[in-house]
Parts: C-alpha cells; structure tokens; sequence
C-alpha cells in the first residue's frame, strides 16, 4: 500500500502516476494524516469495474437460482452453443 501526503499532488504527480501505472496499484492520499483521496490508473479502475458487475451478475443468477427459477446444465448450455454453430455456419454457406 502506497501512502502519500496530497501536497505530493504538486510536487510527485509524475510519479504518482507512474506508480498507478506500472504497478496497477492505488496510491492513497491523506491531509493531516487522515484518508482523503485514493488514485489508481483508468486501467485498473476498469477492470475493477468490470469485476464488480460480472459478481453482480453472478449474485442475480444465485439469487435467481435460489429463489427457484429455472435452471441450465452444462449439458444444455453446450447444446445450445453447436446449435448456434450449426445455424452460423449454414448461414454463411447460403
């Protein structure tokens, strides 16, 4: 964990973001010693993002299981999948 004062801001910006960047890591800011900021690239923002949607999704889809809605095998989604190839490769023999 990175910790820095937010007077850095003014004084260590480039390597702030040199630190986000190459690390993929937050730099934390704090005035008087107290959080006050944390910084992290676009890259790490967004696959932080996209990690916290797909486990919203997955809770739905429990959520949605458990309160017993119908449910998909492997099996079947895999029979599902060949009968979208099959459609797809004889669409493109038309």
């Amino acid at each position: 964990m990175i910790i820095k004062p937010t007077t850095a801001l003014r004084t260590e910006l480039g390597e702030i973001i040199r630190i986000c960047k190459e690390k993929s890591e937050p730099v934390y800011l704090t005035t008087n010693g107290e959080g006050e900021l944390v910084i992290r690239s676009i890259k790490a923002f967004e696959r932080c993002e996209a990690m916290l949607n797909l486990k919203a999704k997955l809770l739905e889809a429990e959520q949605q299981r458990l309160s017993g809605a119908p449910t998909h095998t492997t099996d079947d989604a895999r029979e599902y999948v060949r009968g979208l190839n099959r459609f797809t490769i004889s669409w493109h023999k038309a």
